[in-house]
């Protein structure tokens, strides 16, 4: 008899338990997590375009000029809510990572010519494959994200006076850019999970620069411009917990 009771309790202990799990991750759970975003633009650029002289219309391109942006790292944070079993929407966002801008082409001698800021939040919807059980479930998402830049700048003197001919201030564009998202979340426990998702966002920007540039005729305004092709891969490495 007493051999059948504990049974009986094991079996109803492990019930529970499964029942418990099974609830992890479905549908009215929220979650939060935090790790590494990691960002590798795949960059190209089109040359530096020179759009006017003291007010007068140019639009000429600087052949064999371009730019590019190197990798950055930051801290990341996301809250998501399982709509359903299967499916849940997530937020997404990092401490603005810091960018160089380096030049290429013709503008390779100069490295590093400024720096910039990127915020970049993100909304995805994600599809959770498997059942809410599931140790392991991958899934695929697919989102927005709105960008913009900060704190751009010139910081290459060589650059500002050999190539722009004098003081120059920075602006970029905001833009909206699609998410393509896939990744997976490991139970480590009823509530903390492991997860790791790769994300291409395909993206482009153009900053504005504004020189008061010294020319035999004087000092003149000259506006030019340098679209850049950003389409980074971002990966995300990250622990969470499902309330």
């Amino acid at each position: 008899m007493k051999l059948k009771q504990a049974t009986l309790g094991c079996v109803a202990a492990l019930l529970g338990i499964t029942m418990t799990t099974a609830h992890a991750q479905s549908a009215g759970s929220i979650y939060l997590s935090t790790g590494w975003f990691h960002f590798s633009p795949q960059d190209s650029s089109d040359p530096l375009k020179l759009l006017s002289v003291g007010g007068t219309p140019v639009n000429q391109y600087q052949a064999g000029t371009g730019a590019g942006i190197d990798n950055s790292d930051t801290l990341g944070f996301s809250a998501g809510y399982f709509i359903t079993d299967h499916i849940a929407a997530e937020a997404e966002l990092g401490l603005p990572p810091k960018f160089d801008l380096e030049g290429t082409g013709t503008l390779t001698p100069y490295g590093t010519l400024g720096t910039a800021r990127q915020w970049s939040p993100a909304l995805l919807f994600k599809y959770y494959f498997r059942d809410p059980a599931a140790t392991f479930r991958p899934y695929a998402g697919l989102g927005v994200t709105y960008v913009w830049f900060t704190d751009a700048q010139i910081t290459n003197s060589q650059f500002e006076s050999g190539v722009l001919h004098g003081p120059t201030s920075v602006s970029t564009d905001r833009s909206w850019a699609p998410v393509f998202n896939l990744g997976f979340n490991y139970a480590i426990t009823k509530h903390w999970f492991a997860g790791a998702s790769v994300s291409y966002i395909p993206l482009s920007v153009t900053a504005h620069l504004s020189t008061n540039a010294t020319t035999p005729v004087g000092t003149l305004n000259v506006q030019s411009e340098a679209k850049i092709r950003l389409n980074p891969i971002v990966t995300f490495i990250k622990i969470g917990y499902v309330f």
